[in-house]
């Protein structure tokens, strides 16, 4: 080794951010092993680079001793006191034995631990740069296809869109450009395994902030998000500034764009719905396109709540295989109970519905008996917009009623 393999270092430590000294312990320490492995020497030897000349040294330390009982590791006292009187029985002499090939040698064991280490700190680079961006949606170029398994190339990694992440109907070939949501990022030993996804509601969620700046700058926010990929989303916006329309905001001039959204979803629909502190409004709300007479809750604590719809809202309100619904309690966090108004009626002439206690109940709730036929979704214990709920396929509605009924997202939104 020599100056120039010093430089070739410090390149390294400007460009990789590699530290240099950490390379010269990591170098020194390979350099120990194949000399041991080559010279059959004993643990006594360490090897030693020149910092600034890059000249490599392997020294050997003997143990001085009265007595000698191993010439590799010992030497006597009267032999040290001929290379300096003040040595006394217990220190350590250093003796240099860097064997005349071993140039060769070095420069081979140097040469694998700098590519090791370069290879280990772009790894741990892509790492720490895919670690932050965790959350986000990110452009990248099919790279290829194994299986149903798709791989992305995301410029300096390569991302894993597995089958489960991926929405039911979307087809991607090799080199086609697509969007993909960074679900998570783990470590391995051929390196970081960035893992995406199409089927995530933060896709949805980022897709918005990207159109509309008003969410950008924090105006407009998004308060809840439930997905069911490929087939429709419902997400609640609302708005910091009173003047500002947050489904307007989010829908755009024409409905530009919000259909830059579901463009790029391949026409999944959605619904925009303006978020409400007040639960029976704000259900009211996420139940749209339907319309609601009455929403009667049992209490806060409960979470439930009874919504009372026209007859011929019914199979609206409940959605394509409860879909409208089951969205609606993912949204609102509401366990959702929809009934007809002449089901309503019925169950109130029957006594199956009792007024709940004053103390436990707000004004005009409503406890339903345990008889009463119902159609219940409950909505997991968080709801916001970064929840990842469980991807459910979207089945084809029998009802020629509820398809006749069924809106697009940006009609509703308009």
């Amino acid at each position: 080794m020599n100056r120039e393999f010093i430089e070739a270092l410090e390149d390294l430590e400007r460009e990789k951010h590699i530290s240099k000294d950490m390379l010269l312990e990591t170098i020194e320490l390979a350099l120990k092993q194949a000399y041991k492995k080559n010279y059959g020497s004993a643990d006594n030897v360490r090897v030693e680079i020149d910092p600034v000349e890059g000249d490599v040294s392997v020294l050997a330390g003997k143990e001085v001793v009265e007595n000698v009982e191993d010439d590799l590791t010992q030497i006597s006292l009267d032999e040290a006191h001929e290379y300096d009187s003040r040595y006394e029985v217990g220190d350590v002499i250093e003796f240099q034995v860097t064997p005349s090939d071993f140039g060769r040698i070095a420069a081979m064991a140097a040469k694998q631990v700098v590519v090791q280490r370069i290879r280990e700190a772009e790894r741990n680079m892509v790492y720490d740069q895919y670690i932050t961006r965790q959350g986000e949606v990110v452009n990248g170029r099919v790279s290829r296809l194994s299986g149903q398994t798709i791989y992305v190339d995301l410029d300096n990694a390569e991302g894993i869109l597995p089958v489960k992440e991926q929405v039911r109907g979307e087809h991607f070939e090799v080199r086609q450009y697509i969007k993909v949501y960074i679900m998570d990022v783990k470590k391995s030993n051929r390196g970081p395994q960035i893992f995406l996804s199409r089927s995530h509601p933060g896709l949805v969620k980022n897709l918005f902030e990207l159109e509309v700046p008003e969410i950008q700058d924090g105006t407009v926010e998004i308060k809840g998000i439930a997905r069911e990929a490929g087939s429709r989303t419902k997400m609640a916006v609302a708005s910091n500034d009173p003047g500002v329309d947050p489904v307007g905001a989010c829908v755009g001039a024409r409905g530009a764009r919000v259909q830059a959204v579901v463009d790029e979803l391949g026409g999944e629909k959605i619904d925009i719905i303006p978020w409400s502190n007040e639960p029976a409004e704000f259900i009211s709300n996420v139940l749209s396109p339907a319309d609601v007479e009455a929403v009667i809750t049992n209490g806060d604590d409960d979470r439930v709540v009874t919504v009372v719809v026209p007859d011929t809202q019914l199979s609206l309100a409940i959605g394509k295989q409860g879909q409208n619904v089951r969205l609606a309690a993912k949204v609102s966090g509401w366990k959702i109970d929809i009934k007809s108004h002449s089901q309503y009626e019925e169950a109130m002439a029957n006594g199956d519905f009792v007024f709940a206690d004053d103390e436990d109940a707000d004004d005009g709730a409503f406890e339903a008996d345990d008889q009463a036929e119902d159609q219940e979704y409950e909505a997991p214990a968080e709801t916001e917009a970064d929840d990842f709920p469980e991807d459910a396929e979207a089945e084809e509605d029998t009802s020629e009623d509820a398809a006749d009924q069924e809106t697009e997202g940006t009609d509703e939104a308009e």
